[in-house]
């Protein structure tokens, strides 16, 4: 049975609905899945929505200037309001996976929006701690921390912390079909602390989570120096990265040769979560120069998701009570 994915079609000021409307004609993707689409009904419309595409729940953004692309409270009020309401359908059951095109952080705190971006919002709603997470082929890298500036990243590390987002990203490769995952920890410091001479987090934090984690069964190694992780990675040595924040992965992911667009997904809510690993583009945003690729593979890397759902393979991958260090 094809799954059923919601799309939110993200800021409407945004590359958005048309990456989404380019996705939805993709003969793959209607294959693949039974898709529907909610968001700002004058945007999708004129990214060249039809009914023929698929059914839409419009959540409409009043007063949008289409010449003036660009965050507004109107346009982040509209993309939050279509998440809420897809978050509440897909815990419903209505739909088996959520597909989430960019938002504006600015525009969503313009509108008071209860958290700055999508993860952040899941994680209130569902009460879960989840994990952030990125592939590009065979390349997958997630996050232990997510939006954290970087001179508080030694205060936010715990042993806890690293424990956590490790067990979830065992079970988001495993439902990728890995049936026994390596994982590669990368270190915070230089040199992984140089023994401690440029930094002790790979004594005092990191190492000491791997000891665990190997007692819990999870197959994980490092801390290695970022460099040398991504490198052995790369050529096929590790299953997975653990990345301590977010360039640590995302630098590395996107320059990478090949492979094609980069999916960033969520694992740990009850429900899988898909999106583009890009933002708004609002610079381009009406010059119809928006690819869809990433959108495109966001919603086959859903539909895959879902089907492993479907096989009894959880629903979004299982967390506990979001707890913070």
């Amino acid at each position: 049975m094809k799954p059923n994915i919601l799309i939110t079609a993200g800021d409407p000021l945004g590359i958005g609905p048309e990456i989404t409307v380019k996705a939805l004609k993709s003969p793959a993707v209607r294959r693949a899945c039974r898709l529907f689409a909610a968001g700002d009904t004058a945007a999708l419309k004129r990214a060249g929505w039809t009914p023929a595409l698929c059914p839409l729940l419009p959540v409409d953004a009043a007063g949008l200037d289409f010449s003036r692309p660009g965050p507004t409270a109107s346009g982040g009020a509209a993309s939050l309001r279509a998440v809420l309401l897809a978050a509440r359908l897909i815990k419903a059951g209505f739909f088996d996976a959520l597909v989430t095109a960019p938002i504006s952080k600015e525009a969503w705190a313009m509108a008071g929006a209860p958290a700055p971006a999508h993860t952040d919002l899941f994680r209130k709603l569902e009460n879960r701690e989840p994990l952030m997470l990125f592939s590009r082929g065979r390349l997958n890298a997630a996050l232990v921390t997510e939006h954290v500036p970087l001179k508080d990243l030694s205060s936010v590390l715990t042993k806890r912390l690293v424990k956590e987002k490790a067990l979830l990203f065992n079970s988001a490769l495993k439902a990728l079909g890995i049936k026994d995952p390596l994982i590669a920890l990368c270190a915070l410091n230089p040199h992984a602390g140089d023994g401690g001479v440029t930094g002790d987090e790979e004594i005092k934090l990191l190492r000491p989570a791997l000891r665990e984690l190997k007692l819990k069964g999870v197959r994980a190694a490092g801390p290695f120096p970022s460099d040398a992780a991504w490198a052995a990675h790369l050529s096929g040595k590790s299953d997975g990265l653990l990345c301590l924040y977010h360039d640590q992965a995302l630098v590395p992911l996107k320059i990478a040769q090949g492979a094609g667009p980069a999916v960033h997904w969520t694992w740990g809510l009850t429900f899988p979560r898909t999106s583009p690993a890009h933002g708004t583009a609002f610079d381009i945003a009406w010059k119809h120069k928006a690819d869809p690729r990433g959108m495109t593979a966001a919603i086959l890397f859903a539909a895959k998701l879902a089907a492993h759902k479907q096989a009894g393979g959880g629903r979004g991958g299982k967390a506990r009570a979001a707890s913070r260090p």
